[in-house]
């Protein structure tokens, strides 16, 4: 059989098609560069359980900005299933990042509102490591969240006090891009679910926001970290104040 026809599974009745000729594209691409010395490298680097081609980020972005030109995607439905195939089909760490890739490409600009979050929420569920969940976070919630606070901040509230810790982590760094335009009070109230958790990526998330944030109102941080002084953990307050140490 096939290995690559075997990846290839008919849609639900009722779903949009990927586009398929992009699919096999970006898989064909990556296995024309890959590196299996290289893969072995990265997997371990990375602790992933799914390998690697061996691509690196600088030849998988030429990569990238070649191939998915080359196939453009018509319609919304059928873009965000052609992501969900690359994603939930991949074989190989790289076919992931292509489809995260996918969801950034300019030519989809348009779609990047509010309606595509239940896409980025399968994402970083599904993903559910930090070289995901942070591009999810900074690179593609973060500008929807700017471009229609009323509309995403309720969701943000919704993911930073759920169950799932890769949504938490989403939640807390959305804003991590937004320097004066930041939402305090909607940073407030995605940090706090997470105060106290025991888990290293919520209590590193939370360090990483307040830092980035301490580059533009340093004031704020510093009051913030004293008002909380009982509740973060010791790795949250060091990141935190890692470039603003109170007097």
């Amino acid at each position: 059989m096939n290995p690559r026809s075997s990846r290839t599974r008919p849609p639900a009745p009722g779903r949009p098609e990927p586009d398929q000729r992009l699919v096999e594209a970006v898989r064909a691409a990556l296995a024309a560069a890959g590196d299996p010395e290289r893969a072995e490298r990265m997997r371990a680097y990375m602790k992933s359980a799914m390998p690697f081609r061996g691509v690196p980020a600088p030849a998988l972005k030429r990569l990238c900005r070649e191939v998915l030109p080359a196939h453009p995607v018509g319609d919304r439905a059928s873009w965000e299933a052609t992501v969900r195939t690359l994603w939930d089909d991949a074989a190989f760490r790289e076919e992931r990042y292509a489809a995260l890739a996918l969801t950034g490409h300019r030519g989809y600009r348009r779609w990047q509102d509010a309606g595509t979050l239940r896409l980025y929420e399968h994402l970083a569920v599904t993903g559910a490591w930090w070289d995901h969940v942070d591009e999810i976070a900074a690179n593609r919630v973060g500008p929807i969240l700017a471009g229609d606070p009323a509309a995403v901040a309720p969701v943000l509230l919704g993911w930073a006090a759920g169950e799932d810790v890769w949504l938490r982590r989403v939640a807390i760094l959305a804003q991590l891009k937004a320097k004066v335009s930041t939402d305090t009070d909607l940073l407030r109230a995605c940090l706090e679910p997470s105060l106290g958790r025991p888990e290293f990526f919520l209590r590193k998330a939370i360090g990483w926001a307040l830092r980035e944030y301490a580059r533009t109102d340093p004031t704020w941080v510093l009051s913030y970290v004293a008002e909380q002084e009982d509740r973060l953990a010791p790795l949250s307050r060091r990141e935190a104040l890692k470039h603003h140490p109170p007097p």
